[in-house]
């Protein structure tokens, strides 16, 4: 299926550079895209013809100039109201519009949800958007949820992420019922603050989520559930933590190895097996955080990905909007959760 992203080509902390290196990426591995550069005229331009595969994906690359680009450190309320003309506002207008079907931006993180908000607005029913993204475990990938989006939660909400989020894992990845957790700090039930035991009464009796109860932070990557629920508080710092230890390990791994002759002949014939873990371990394939509960598509591209990360944004974007995630969920929702919300 074809599908047409808008990309914030400005916004990250490495900048259009390796915006568009990704998008060239992310373009030769999937014909059926096709993209428009939301970014500054010439300065896109003058990049698109340094890379020799920009001539070959021409027919599938669109630009449209903005005169603007969002900060990382500005306030989002402000640029939502005087910086219109921005690569991040142009580019969610475009999917408002129904000229593309999903945007991703490497940008302010509160910035794209107060400006997607305001675009594409919510969900009926559905109070906060929450940032999802899969994480590697044992048995393949699971999905955290929120990581960010909402630092003060009240039980409904992680109610809401928890249903929006069982339909996407469902959507996505073809489960009929996912498992459905609860982030605490052990798995007793007289464990954990007010809100979690709140969240977890609610969510343990809607008939519609396949509630397996509390998971703690080491089972995270165990794969024994689908979808771990929390606040964005604890969700960001646990997504942190653990992109911070891969990081730790790998580089730990790099210097054991070479070390001496004797570790450095070791680890050439044990190459084969760290690149294969590597893979697995590194926080780039697992980039782009979904914003569940905004009428469209919107991914959220790390502000420190380089191009391949980049890349993996926006396969993510393609995934869902091909998937029709944003349509599906506002149907599921108003079945799963409005019903049960008057009753």
């Amino acid at each position: 299926m074809q599908v047409n992203l808008a990309i914030d080509a400005m916004g990250g902390d490495l900048g259009p550079r390796t915006n568009i290196a990704g998008v060239l990426l992310a373009l030769l591995q999937d014909p059926l895209l096709s993209v428009t550069l939301v970014g500054k005229q010439q300065l896109v331009k003058t990049l698109l013809l340094q890379h020799h595969l920009s001539r070959k994906l021409a027919d599938r690359i669109h630009l449209l100039a903005c005169n603007d680009q969002i900060g990382m450190h500005e306030a989002p309320a402000s640029v939502l109201r005087h910086r219109q003309d921005s690569s991040m506002h142009l580019a969610i207008k475009l999917v408002a519009q129904g000229q593309c079907q999903g945007v991703v931006s490497g940008g302010n993180t509160g910035a794209l949800m107060l400006i997607s908000r305001h675009y594409l607005g919510m969900l009926p029913g559905i109070k906060r958007p929450a940032i999802s993204t899969a994480i590697p475990t044992y048995k393949g990938q699971s999905y955290l949820l929120d990581l960010g989006a909402n630092i003060d939660c009240q039980p409904e909400n992680l109610l809401q992420f928890a249903l929006m989020g069982s339909v996407m894992v469902s959507r996505v990845e073809g489960k009929a019922r996912p498992r459905v957790a609860l982030l605490n700090i052990g798995q007793e039930a007289i464990k954990g603050n007010s809100l979690v035991k709140a969240a977890a009464n609610l969510i343990s009796q809607h008939p519609c989520l396949n509630y397996v109860g509390y998971i703690e932070g080491n089972k995270i990557f165990s794969g024994d559930v689908d979808l771990v629920v929390c606040d964005g508080f604890t969700g960001n710092v646990a997504l942190k933590t653990s992109e911070g230890l891969a990081g730790y390990l790998s580089g730990q791994i790099q210097t054991l190895f070479h070390k001496n002759w004797y570790s450095r002949l070791v680890g050439l014939m044990a190459q084969p097996l760290l690149h294969q873990l590597k893979q697995q371990m590194d926080p780039v394939r697992y980039n782009g955080g979904s914003f569940l509960g905004l009428q469209g598509c919107v991914v959220k591209s790390h502000g420190n990905a380089d191009a391949q990360g980049f890349s993996f944004a926006i396969a993510r974007a393609a995934t869902e909007a091909r998937q029709g995630l944003a349509e599906c969920l506002q149907t599921a929702m108003q079945k799963l959760y409005l019903p049960y919300e008057t009753n």
